[in-house]
């Protein structure tokens, strides 16, 4: 199954019928408690959308919603809630949320509103896994179904952004990609995203797969252009013969 939903201490009458329509179209489904441990969950089991309900008992679905999206994690977010108070809607969407409901939540209305997030994020797919053989450069392999790199004999699973920034590279290999090119292919809107997250994201990258980042050989600055990903690794590669994307 391409995408997976992860219901988080949602009631489980709702979760059967919104999980079953959705197993109907080729989606996965599976319900879990709400707890501490919900960030390594959600880490290990890579879910495309999470459902998460922040009014259930022994749980702080805010508290987990902020650790994930302070970790790096992108991974779409629905909150449900007991409150309908106005407040709690603006704290969660400036945590991170993308959307918010309130309960009892029509699983009609769920099931569209899980629909609409995973076209949105399906389109971009910035940090999805695909089903496609690994791909090797230097001393590196990306492994695109375990959102995992492996470095010499090390192995370091990849957060969401990182994963997407890698992705996108390989698949433009050699090929200039301006500021306003990659920030519409990692967030699809290069005009919100005009701060310096694009330079943090890339400098995470360049300490992972580069031998000294300070001198990077794979992803390379054009200067005045953007970036450019050199498979080969050779220094200068890409001022020489590196072609700018014509579009997004």
């Amino acid at each position: 199954m391409s995408q997976h939903i992860l219901f988080v201490g949602a009631d489980a009458g709702l979760t059967a019928v919104v999980g079953e329509s959705l197993r109907g179209q080729g989606c996965g489904a599976s319900a879990r408690p709400p707890g501490a441990g919900l960030k390594h969950v959600v880490e290990m089991e890579r879910p495309s959308l999470v459902v998460l309900d922040i009014s259930a008992p022994h749980g702080d679905g805010l508290a987990v919603l902020r650790d994930l999206r302070m970790s790096g994690n992108d991974v779409p977010v629905i909150l449900l809630s007991a409150s309908s108070k106005a407040i709690d809607r603006v704290i969660g969407l400036e945590l991170g949320a993308d959307d918010f409901m309130s309960k009892p939540a029509d699983p009609a209305e769920l099931l569209a509103r899980i629909r609409v997030l995973l076209r949105r994020h399906g389109t971009l797919a910035p940090g999805a896994p695909e089903t496609r053989p690994p791909y090797r450069f230097g001393r590196c392999e990306l492994n695109f179904s375990a959102r995992e790199l492996r470095r010499d004999n090390e192995h370091f699973a990849l957060r969401s952004s990182e994963f997407a920034l890698l992705k996108i590279f390989v698949n433009h290999a050699m090929t200039v990609l301006t500021r306003v090119q990659l920030n519409e292919k990692l967030r699809g809107n290069s005009v919100l995203h005009q701060g310096r997250s694009l330079d943090v994201s890339i400098w995470r990258l360049r300490r992972l797969i580069e031998i000294d980042p300070s001198e990077p050989r794979y992803v390379q600055t054009v200067w005045g252009r953007g970036y450019v990903f050199v498979p080969h690794g050779e220094l200068g590669a890409a001022e020489r013969g590196a072609m700018i994307a014509p579009g997004v």
